[in-house]
């Protein structure tokens, strides 16, 4: 499966290469662009209800409420520590590579002009944010009406909140008197990864699809002209894919060795395919049925640990949107010229954090999250019309390290909670 996805994902970046040469970009937007639509809606429409059933069945397989909270204590640990050090990988290597001086002042006015409109909808949505209480975020993760949250993936914490308050109560009770409880839910949590076996049979044509819309809106009726606009932003770019390859290849391969033993050969091997689905939709929840599947089949994580950590993961832990953050805030200060010192490195450290948090698992959650960032520094917000034309590509690229660091996670609480069986390289 992972190289049929592969080969339709190069597939559709040529053929959207060569549909921009030809001048097919409507075409392609209007044929084929819609299969790739279908094939996120698909793994979008299941993900609110696997993150349901796969958490109460994860909840209620534990014995107690003590062992819990020894689960979910590690895991937001583990995942607040790698987001704390994502980002400050991310603000060395923009402090030593210093990107922001490749973008010339008359670059910087043309990005600003030509992405106003969309730079001053996302800085309107996150004033929205900073003018909440500060204890906001707390009271949008309890529900006021589960249907509801289950009916918008951006809601997906509240989805969490509700299972666990929900499997909490059925380890409550006496086990006679949730068997059928329990049955109905292990049952829905079946059907639904066999659905997930079943729309994965069409992951190449609709990664194709996303590719190739992608690659063909993006370069216009004028590749050369799109070359030329990546150029001039090649360096930030680079820097923020030099900072995720730091943490997918260098730091998760550590964490894994000292604290599970686990091969590196084997973690990746086993991933491949919900890595490449996370590179062409760039949403966590929507590659969470495929990264379900993967780390329970082929990772050797337990369903109990998996049903529990990835959830949680896909709605909190956001390693490469941090990293990127981070990059993005220092590289915009850099092009205006505004030095940052150490306290408002640190600051972004903190922002960046809880940002992390509250970002939805869907493409362009992390942008009005940055803007956040960008505020507590004191930047203009309007600065991210200079990274929105390579945001869409880099977005793909960190939805990745996301899904790798929720697995890597779960193969650490599995190890913790004696739950991995470590499977033989192949």
């Amino acid at each position: 499966m992972h190289l049929q996805i592969l080969t339709g994902l190069l597939l559709g970046v040529l053929f959207g290469i060569g549909s921009s040469a030809i001048g097919w970009n409507d075409w392609v937007v209007d044929w084929v662009k819609p299969f790739g639509t279908l094939f996120v809606n698909l793994l979008k429409l299941i993900a609110a209800p696997l993150v349901l059933a796969s958490l109460v069945v994860g909840v209620s397989g534990l014995s107690d409420v003590g062992k819990l909270s020894r689960l979910g204590g590690r895991t937001i640990a583990l995942y607040m520590s790698t987001t704390v050090l994502a980002i400050s990988i991310g603000l060395l290597v923009v402090n030593w590579a210093q990107p922001g001086q490749y973008i010339t002042p008359e670059q910087r006015d043309a990005l600003k002009e030509r992405f106003s409109s969309q730079a001053a909808s996302k800085a309107e949505t996150a004033k929205q944010v900073t003018e909440q209480s500060p204890l906001q975020p707390l009271v949008d993760t309890v529900p006021s009406n589960i249907f509801d949250a289950l009916t918008d993936n951006t809601q997906m914490l509240q989805v969490v909140f509700f299972a666990l308050f929900f499997g909490i109560g059925i380890i409550l009770l006496p086990r006679q008197k949730t068997v059928v409880v329990r049955d109905f839910f292990e049952s829905v949590n079946e059907i639904i990864l066999k659905l997930v076996e079943v729309i994965m049979k069409g992951a190449p044509l609709g990664v194709f699809a996303l590719l190739a819309s992608l690659v063909a809106d993006f370069a216009g009726d004028d590749p050369r002209a799109a070359l030329e606009l990546l150029k001039a932003l090649g360096a930030y770019a680079l820097t923020v894919v030099a900072g995720l390859a730091v943490v997918l290849f260098v730091v998760y391969p550590i964490f894994l060795w000292l604290g599970a033993r686990y091969p590196t050969a084997d973690f990746f091997r086993g991933m491949v395919p919900a890595q490449l689905l996370a590179f062409s939709t760039s949403s966590s929840n929507a590659t969470l049925p495929v990264t379900l599947e993967r780390v329970e089949q082929n990772l050797g994580v337990s369903g109990e640990v998996a049903g529990f950590v990835l959830p949680l993961g896909a709605t909190i832990n956001m390693d490469g949107t941090s990293l990127y953050q981070a990059v993005a805030t220092v590289f915009i200060a850099q092009a205006f010229g505004i030095p940052l010192d150490w306290g408002d490195q640190l600051t972004i450290v903190l922002t960046a954090t809880l940002a992390s948090i509250g970002s939805a698992g869907v493409p362009g959650a992390g942008m009005v999250m940055l803007v956040v960032v960008l505020e507590s520094v004191g930047l203009d917000p309007a600065g991210i019309a200079l990274i929105m034309a390579v945001d869409r590509i880099l977005d793909m690229a960190r939805t990745v390290v996301n899904v790798s660091g929720d697995a890597m996670v779960a193969v650490l609480v599995a190890r913790r909670s004696n739950d991995l069986s470590v499977l033989p390289s192949k």
